[in-house]
């Protein structure tokens, strides 16, 4: 079984190589935040495939930090990306 896990990482580590490529050329911000959360992502499932494979929990612990760590990047992208627009009884 570890080598089914070690080879659903390998793969992993390859769909990582290839968002790379939509890093460095992407269109525009946007492009390139949802390639950032593409990272997050895969390195989230890489993390718990590995724990898995190697019996350690501790990876467990850091992939739900890395999943934490993706959710507040989206959320701050977004806030600073599109900026509220105000009404016009100057509320937002």
């Amino acid at each position: 079984m570890e080598v089914f896990y070690f080879a659903l990482a390998l793969f992993l580590l390859l769909n990582l190589i290839v968002g790379m490529w939509r890093v460095l050329r992407g269109p525009t911000a946007a492009d390139r935040m949802l390639t950032a959360q593409l990272f997050g992502t895969t390195s989230v499932a890489l993390l718990l495939l590995l724990s898995q494979a190697m019996e350690q929990p501790a990876l467990r612990d850091v992939a739900l930090v890395f999943a934490l760590l993706a959710a507040v990047t989206a959320v701050a992208f977004v806030r600073r990306a599109w900026p509220q627009v105000e009404r016009e009884d100057g509320n937002r």
